[in-house]
């Protein structure tokens, strides 16, 4: 099975369907569900992230699609929305990414905003 995202006027998914998969005969399925949706219809893959396909084939649209993501028609890709008003979004893989690097340490983490800094989380 495939996935696919329908987009509004303002190429924002509303909703990601299963359907048939991308392998099909039919190679024109996208405007067979923008058809039957009456919404622009571009596949997903779930196994994409950051422009790289989990299982090492060919990556698509950058990022699995979802609800409130953004489809960008020069990039073809699927961004999500804008996390933190100061993370800066990378442009190859189309992921957003906070100004200071998370620390790898094996400790856990939280943005704070406030202080533009990862604050540690007690346990």
């Amino acid at each position: 099975m495939a996935h696919y995202a329908l987009l509004n006027y303002k190429n924002i998914v509303t909703k990601v369907i299963t359907g048939k998969d991308e392998n099909s005969v039919d190679s024109n399925i996208e405007l067979v569900y923008q058809n039957i949706f009456n919404q622009v219809c571009k596949r997903t893959s779930y196994n994409t992230v950051g422009g790289v396909h989990k299982k090492g084939l060919t990556p698509f649209r950058k990022n699995y699609a979802g609800v409130g993501y953004t489809y960008d028609y020069e990039k073809d890709a699927f961004i999500s929305p804008q996390p933190y008003a100061n993370w800066i979004l990378d442009s190859d893989k189309c992921i957003w990414k906070s100004p200071v690097e998370y620390p790898e340490d094996n400790k856990r983490y939280t943005w704070n905003e406030d202080a533009a800094s990862w604050d540690l989380v007690s346990e």
